[in-house]
């Protein structure tokens, strides 16, 4: 199945996946998709480059793509200290009293560091952008909708597609005007950062709005060939795949991801909650203990970004490195009732074709 996303992106099959993890997105693209790894992880442009060093070295020749978290009106910001002391003693207070109540232990002697905070910071997105327009990139993505437009102009000077989210047919007007490339349509039952409105409904919406001006990928609820044949029918060009991804073996292959491959394949599909205590944005995360303790009566409110990603970042971390799936902070989204087993990517993959060309075959035959 090729459609024109497939020669935009130099890819075999219209599946577009997105993952913090590089064994991932290299098994992805190796697969015949466009494996897309999330840069927000990395606070150390050197690590990122070493990683993408790694990408270059296990895709075969395949393309592949990055996904920054970079908004698009450029924020104030100082050094992390600063930030650091914009955060009320009472949220500090509030996080370690739950941790202590979840039984979560502390950090381990030199591992009180802030992974991934740095990430969600404009300057360091833009250093992201940096480092992986050194490599053989196809794609850059924007978690956040448009990138700045001189970040836009700068991937396209080296011939690399942009493409945004969006949650609104507004939004996806405004990121096309502004030069990006593709419109990720991502609806409200998706992992992570998302909207009010739901694939089904949203899809068509943003096709009829750009779909002359920009192909566009479905994102949202998609895990089976039968919901990337609809994504295709309402009109989009491919699918954005994020939570799918989550109880693959590659993904096991990252340190502290057992549990929470435990706890994504009990779950079903309405044990997400959407809230902003991840990022400070709403955002669609696993159900738990966790998330259960911000919706008491004594919690406060969540901090806006990326105040509320400083405030929690060592808090995933002893969460994630003490291997209780009650517990987990995991962005996912509802299609997690569908995630029922740990497979390759390629095993993956070749399911969702093969439903794919099934359904089209059944849906042909009713002509």
């Amino acid at each position: 199945m090729r459609t024109k996303i497939c020669d935009n992106l130099g890819i075999a099959h219209p599946i577009v996946g997105f993952t913090p993890s590089e064994h991932v997105a290299a098994a992805i693209s190796r697969a015949g998709g466009l494996g897309v790894l999330g840069c927000v992880r990395f606070n150390d442009a050197d690590e990122l480059d070493a990683v993408l060093d790694w990408m270059d070295e296990n895709t075969d020749g395949r393309p592949y793509g990055v996904d920054v978290v970079m908004p698009a009106k450029i924020p104030t910001e100082g050094a992390a200290v600063d930030l650091q002391a914009l955060i009320p003693p009472e949220h500090r207070e509030f996080v370690q009293r739950t941790l202590a109540d979840l039984g979560v232990p502390e950090l381990a002697d030199g591992e009180q560091q802030a992974d991934g905070v740095l990430g969600w910071l404009h300057s360091v997105a833009r250093s992201h952008v940096d480092v992986a327009l050194r490599h053989p990139i196809r794609l850059i993505a924007n978690a956040l909708g448009s990138p700045p437009v001189d970040v836009i102009q700068q991937a396209h000077e080296h011939d690399v597609l942009v493409a945004a989210l969006a949650g609104k047919a507004e939004h996806a007007r405004r990121h096309v005007d502004n030069g990006v490339d593709i419109v990720v349509a991502q609806g409200h039952e998706a992992g992570g950062h998302t909207g009010e409105i739901a694939t089904m409904v949203l899809v068509p919406e943003i096709v009829d709005a750009v779909g002359d001006r920009a192909p566009v990928l479905a994102a949202g609820g998609i895990g089976s060939g039968r919901q990337i044949a609809a994504a295709l029918a309402l009109g989009a060009g491919g699918a954005w795949l994020g939570s799918y991804w989550l109880t693959t073996s590659e993904y096991r292959q990252m340190p502290g991801n057992a549990a929470t491959q435990q706890a994504l394949l009990a779950a079903g599909s309405s044990d997400t909650v959407r809230s902003r205590i991840y990022t400070g944005k709403p955002a669609r995360l696993l159900k738990t203990r966790w998330t259960d303790s911000w919706s008491a009566d004594d919690a406060p409110e969540p901090l806006p970004m990326p105040l509320q990603n400083i405030l929690v970042s060592e808090a995933h971390q002893r969460i994630m490195r003490s291997g209780d799936p009650g517990v987990v902070s995991m962005p996912v989204g509802q299609i997690v009732g569908r995630m029922n087993e740990v497979r390759p990517v390629a095993d993956v993959i070749a399911d969702l074709l093969a439903e794919l060309d099934e359904t089209i075959t059944t849906l042909n035959k009713l002509r």
